[in-house]
């Protein structure tokens, strides 16, 4: 692999094919020149020919493809990351250009086949095919202990990328950028044409990864700064440069699985009592309101949209984490984390959506979070997204030295056998203003339905979690959508952030 990135007609990748020396200069402004350069030419689709048996690998022949970690990149010179690219084939068929940078030069990573556990599939390549490239990378650090390095980032598919922080496995992903999600024109899934990773630095634990984003609509340049920890941080600088314009973005967009959960069970027929990778959309809102609204596995698609000026935040999370929670000794839902969106800067004005895909198995991704701006992007144009995404087990709201809001710590529904059609919902909330009310003040409960009606609203104090217990009875007649919105208050205003749920037949 020559220049500095695979091929590409009419642009500088083509140029520095040519080139004697494949070692580049580079810098912060390198991938922006780059995306910007690309952006002015005809979109031109990523190299997927693959000869046998790479074309055509199944899952589970996929999987048999290793990389030898005794060849990771930094090993030998121990320093706290080292890098394992992964294959092209199964889903993962692009050819994706990998960079060393260090010294201000840009190094190509060179693909050997003999790195790579191949004798599932035959042995190495054919000779006639030596450079079949990677399909994305994966890092790892000393996360956990200091004798071993576990794998805490990576990079693979379209503009896909996941993290973890200590003691979790992984569950769902981010991306570079969703550009027509849930629309009926169909989905564009950008990809990552290229990554340069900056030579980790010995004694420090964070490092740099650089990405070239590429589709037909819009090119991007992305920095991001990842620090693993007891939740893995990055830090996302990034900048699109559309082709044309673009009604239907999603900045910082995350992809989740939901089936099913206590809240949300009718109809599953499974021993264990929630499946997702999240439960809930969190939200922080530029005019300081905290919102819960817990996720559904809906019989038709639904997306909901969350206007807002200057987001503060807003993420996936996985709240239910306990065993006990989910009863599964293989998948381990309760340590797969939540991705917490924090953006840095004004955003302006523009929504938080929310798509809800039905699905009968938990194999499938059915969960899209995303901002869109209200006004469309234009070609031509220069957009800057800075935000920090916290890969986590929990996120509280509130300004310092305040308490937050009390956070929804579960949920039930179920059928008033006594009442035909009506349904009872019994909420817990606990924590943060919550815990801090003064001894014997009651907390007023507010509660209320965008259609049918609400009745038999009680609260009462739950001393087995040391919170509060909310119930109410939900009479829909015939309506076949019903907004709910829940929270607690006093005099000085929320108790807890504001739990919504859309409920359907």
């Amino acid at each position: 692999m020559a220049g500095l990135m695979p091929r590409i007609p009419g642009t500088l990748y083509e140029r520095a094919e040519a080139a004697d020396d494949p070692v580049r200069p580079f810098d912060d402004t390198t991938v922006r020149t780059m995306a910007r350069e690309l952006a002015a030419k005809p979109y031109a689709a990523p190299d997927e020919r693959l000869p046998a048996p790479f074309a055509d690998l199944s899952y589970d022949a996929y999987r048999t493809i290793r990389f030898a970690p005794q060849r990771a990149m930094w090993r030998a010179e121990g320093l706290p990351f080292q890098m394992q690219p992964f294959h092209r084939g199964f889903l993962f068929k692009a050819k994706v250009g990998l960079f060393e940078v260090a010294d201000g030069r840009a190094t190509p990573i060179p693909y050997d086949p003999t790195a790579f556990t191949l004798s599932e599939l035959g042995g190495a390549p054919p000779i006639q095919a030596p450079d079949l490239g990677f399909a994305g990378f994966r890092l790892t650090n000393p996360m956990n202990r200091q004798d071993h390095y576990d794998e805490v980032a990576a990079f693979v598919g379209a503009s896909y990328f996941r993290a973890i922080g200590k003691g979790h496995v992984y569950g769902l992903s981010a991306r570079g950028l969703a550009i027509a999600t849930a629309e009926r024109s169909g989905e564009e899934f950008p990809l990552f044409r290229a990554f340069w990773l900056e030579r980790p630095r010995a004694g420090v634990n964070s490092t740099v990864v650089h990405a070239l984003l590429d589709s037909p609509s819009t090119t991007g340049a992305f920095r991001f700064t990842i620090r693993p920890g007891e939740e893995t941080v990055f830090d996302v600088e990034s900048r699109l440069y559309p082709r044309v314009e673009m009604p239907t973005v999603g900045v910082a967009p995350l992809t989740s699985m939901f089936l099913h959960s206590a809240l949300d069970h009718v109809g599953a027929d499974d021993y264990r009592p929630a499946v997702h990778d999240s439960d809930g959309l969190m939200l922080s809102t530029g005019r300081g309101e905290a919102i819960w609204r817990p996720l559904a596995n809906p019989r038709e698609l639904q997306i909901s949209v969350f206007g807002d000026v200057n987001p503060r935040a807003f993420g996936l999370m996985q709240r239910a984490r306990s065993f006990r929670d989910y009863l599964d000794l293989e998948a381990h839902y309760e340590r797969r984390p939540g991705a917490w969106v924090e953006p840095i800067g004004d955003w302006g004005e523009g929504a938080v959506h929310l798509v809800e895909i039905p699905t009968r198995e938990e194999i499938h991704d059915n969960i899209a979070a995303f901002w869109r701006p209200k006004v469309p992007l234009k070609p031509g144009q220069e957009y800057s997204y800075v935000y920090r995404l916290h890969w986590t087990g929990g996120a509280a709201f509130g300004a310092p030295n305040t308490p937050p809001p009390a956070q929804f710590t579960g949920g039930r529904q179920g059928a008033k056998p006594s009442v035909q059609g009506t349904r009872l919902f019994v909420l817990e909330a606990a924590g943060g203003r919550l815990a801090a009310l003064p001894a014997g003040e009651m907390p007023v409960l507010d509660v209320t339905a965008s259609t049918g009606r609400i009745e038999n609203a009680v609260l009462q104090r739950n001393p087995e979690t040391e919170g509060w217990r909310l119930s109410f009875e939900l009479v829909p007649g015939g309506e076949k959508l019903v907004e709910l919105r829940a929270l607690l208050k006093n005099n000085a205003g929320p108790l807890t952030e504001t739990w919504l749920f859309r409920w359907t037949p």
